[in-house]
């Protein structure tokens, strides 16, 4: 196996082993550290709405409502979360403003539900198409959920189909090599769909049971993009035609309403059932989480919160919520 590579840019694989040293935080301490500046950007204005006013009013509906949409909850969240809001308000004879803000906890929490087949792809015979532009987080996810995966028991195998940018199987096989799993890679320029074919049919000899495949993040050139991955389904279903599919989108949380906007335009070209968000520890625009699955209709699958292998899981949209709002008494 090619040796990990650097760390670059906080994409590449941490030089500290697996980073499991004593001072080592929980994930919800690190969730709840990271969304620091996201707390600072939302909840705080929130707070100032529900202490400045003194009655539940036109007036403070609209002022809660631009604090949301400017915090990048959304519009289409903000509004949903809104009219939810309004009509509890209503049915429970609420006067006081202060009495809002566990309404508003639990409807945020509502808007992020998973639901319970999410997850189904991870016990089945699958594979996993990773998509996103470079510098997301894209390869360095893919070795974090080989990862995951294997740690479940599951017999795992990775296909390094991004043979565009340069070191991109490399630094895919640092991070195959950490999670102990195999990987199928291909010359850099080679065609990624040969990559994939190769991949499909070494996962069908060896039994695995969930394919990894990383690939291109070319949305400067949707063309090529969308015929490359035309091709790769194309092979799936003639090669692989009883797996279980599942097409997974990462997402930077750092960049805000610029990954809805990534996420629409790879949208129209694969089905999307899925969002890994990535960069979640120290972003001011964690509320674009709640607008992606609202906006998308696609849910967050995984969130990732740091460089070492355990720092990506699954989404839970209490433990999110009950981060980014500081709610007390939560299991770390």
């Amino acid at each position: 196996m090619v040796p990990p590579p650097e760390r670059q840019d906080g994409c590449g694989i941490p030089q500290n082993g697996d980073g499991m040293g004593e001072e080592k935080k929980g994930f919800f301490a690190r969730l709840k550290e990271g969304l620091n500046k996201t707390r600072n950007n939302i909840v705080s204005g929130i707070d100032s709405v529900f202490s400045g006013f003194s009655a539940i009013d036109d007036d403070f509906y609209e002022e809660l409502e631009e604090t949301l949409i400017m915090g990048d909850i959304g519009v289409n969240a903000t509004s949903d979360i809104i009219d939810r809001l309004k009509k509890q308000v209503k049915e429970q004879h609420i006067k006081e403003p202060s009495a809002c803000r566990q309404l508003l906890i639990d409807s945020i929490k509502e808007q992020m539900q998973v639901g319970e087949t999410a997850y189904d792809f991870e016990k089945k015979q699958s594979v996993i198409l990773v998509i996103g532009v470079n510098g997301v987080g894209k390869t360095t996810s893919v070795g974090k959920l080989a990862g995951m995966l294997k740690a479940e028991g599951r017999k795992v195998l990775i296909a390094a189909a991004d043979t565009f940018r340069a070191a991109a199987g490399e630094q895919l096989a640092g991070w195959a090599s950490r999670a102990g799993v195999d990987m199928i890679g291909g010359a850099e320029g080679s065609d990624p769909a040969s990559v994939l074919f190769d991949a499909v049919n070494a996962a069908k000899a060896r039994h695995a049971d969930v394919l990894i495949c990383d690939t291109a993040g070319r949305l400067h050139n949707k063309k090529n993009l969308m015929e490359e991955l035309r091709k790769m389904n194309r092979i799936i279903d003639r090669e692989f035609p009883d797996a279980h599919r599942e097409n997974l989108v990462v997402l930077d949380g750092t960049t805000g309403q610029n990954a809805l906007q990534q996420a629409r335009e790879f949208g129209e070209v694969t089905d999307l059932t899925g969002i890994i968000l990535t960069k979640m520890d120290g972003t001011a625009k964690g509320g674009i989480a709640v607008a992606i699955q609202s906006e998308l209709n696609v849910p967050v699958k995984y969130i990732g919160v740091g460089e070492d292998m355990e720092d990506l899981q699954k989404f839970d949209p209490d433990q999110f919520v009950n981060a980014l709002f500081d709610v007390k008494g939560e299991k770390d």
